[in-house]
């Protein structure tokens, strides 16, 4: 890509990626055809797809933002090494299989490499639930043959894949099931909204409690994926650092809050659209700090394109790294397009230069991949990202959506990764 393009017009966003794979494990808990609208074109959809083939779903309409899911009356329990290797996101079919066939083989996941994000609180919930498990060969390999039964489960932290793990196996566990110190993601949110649909009973989605009160079963349900919320972001930091105009449809300011705030203090005007927002940056950006927490705090799947906002802004800014350790791996590819940044443990101090200059950078993950590509927009001369099939994994055909803002980028064949 060659930089220095102000990018301009109209983008929609599609439904969110830590949504839509959530939303396909949980198809798991009923028998029966699910459908999923506004499902994201991306790479981990595919391999989820996979997955809940080889478990002996059928699955169709891939790559059309509408999936089709027919799950058997008994779905397969084993999710094989070669998937879940692959993509993390995997480990949420620990919970529903757990909830249906009272035994579930799950390979230990891989995915981005950003730091550890260990399964004991996933574990730890499913044992409370009345579950055994143990580690064989690569595999978590959890049982309960006479049921689960409802329990209160205590988050040590709010973390997003634990709750989902834990609610999915509670809606047909017997009794009641609290869940405190909850994560409260506009996700866990849109995976209760169609749990509900499906015949659950949840309270508190969206707080640091839920109350899940178990069901005999669920039946399948028709259900819109809820923006992409991360996806959104990209576009509206995109704008504010190319000193564009851009309306970014279909998405929910209302999930966007602190983010949106920075851009306003970064020197952006940002407004409302019935459909979502409009971001007009006609100066350099001021730098702002940034601190990532837990919902509703500051997304650290955000952090990496504010990083490249901050790198080519008028002065400097910390950014304090408080979810995953290894993010700032990506920084060191930021340096190489001529940034200016010094880190210490989880705190990274940037400061702005006037322009970055076009280097060859290679993409370690999906938001670190977003974050290069919007750096590149912002060089001097020609950027080339490697590692592209990260990006894929979390944003539909970004290089088509950039183009048609303004920007000059094109894509080259890349060897596919094996899953």
């Amino acid at each position: 890509m060659t930089g220095g393009a102000r990018l301009a017009g109209e983008v929609r966003v599609t439904g969110a990626k830590n949504s839509a794979l959530k939303l396909m494990a949980a198809a798991l808990l009923a028998e029966g055809v699910t459908v999923l609208d506004e499902v994201p074109r991306i790479l981990d959809v595919s391999i989820m797809s996979e997955l809940l083939r080889r478990l002996g779903c059928v699955v169709e309409g891939v790559g059309t933002g509408t999936l089709s899911i027919d799950v058997p009356a008994v779905p397969g329990h084993e999710a094989d090494y070669d998937l879940v290797r692959s993509m993390r996101a995997s480990i949420s079919v620990l919970g529903p299989l757990l909830a249906r066939c009272g035994e579930v083989h799950v390979a230990f996941p891989g995915g981005d490499a950003i730091g550890s994000r260990g399964l004991d609180m996933h574990i730890d919930g499913l044992v409370k639930l009345g579950a055994t498990v143990e580690n064989e060969h690569g595999y978590l390999i959890a049982k309960a043959p006479k049921g689960l039964v409802g329990t209160s489960v205590w988050l040590d932290f709010p973390s997003v894949g634990a709750t989902e793990n834990i609610l999915m196996a509670a809606v047909l566990a017997k009794g009641t099931t609290v869940i405190d110190n909850a994560a409260r993601e506009p996700e866990i949110v849109d995976i209760c909204a169609m749990l509900t649909a499906m015949g659950a009973k949840i309270d508190g989605a969206g707080t640091s409690m839920l109350e899940i009160h178990g069901v005999d079963g669920l039946a399948p349900v028709r259900h819109r994926t809820v923006p992409d919320r991360i996806v959104a972001a990209t576009f509206a930091v995109a704008a504010a650092v190319t000193h564009g105009d851009v309306m970014v449809r279909n998405a929910r300011s209302e999930h966007l809050e602190i983010a949106l705030d920075k851009l306003t203090a970064a020197g952006a005007a940002v407004s409302a659209l019935d459909d979502g927002f409009r971001v007009v940056m006609e100066r350099r950006p001021h730098a702002v700090d940034v601190v990532t927490l837990p919902y509703p705090g500051f997304a650290t799947d955000m952090q990496p394109q504010f990083a490249v906002l901050n790198a080519v802004s008028d002065g400097h800014a910390m950014i304090t790294e408080n979810i995953f350790e290894a993010r700032f791996v990506f920084l060191q590819e930021l340096l190489r397009l001529g940034a200016s940044i010094r880190t210490d443990g989880h705190h990274a101090i940037v400061r702005g230069v006037e322009r970055l200059s076009g280097a060859p950078v290679v993409a370690t993950d999906v938001r670190a991949g977003a974050g290069l590509v919007l750096a590149g927009l912002v060089a001097d001369g020609e950027t080339l990202v490697s590692g592209v099939h990260h990006i894929d994994r979390g944003y539909d055909d970004l290089v088509s959506q950039l183009t048609a803002l303004g920007g000059s980028i094109q894509r080259e064949l890349e060897p596919e990764p094996r899953f």
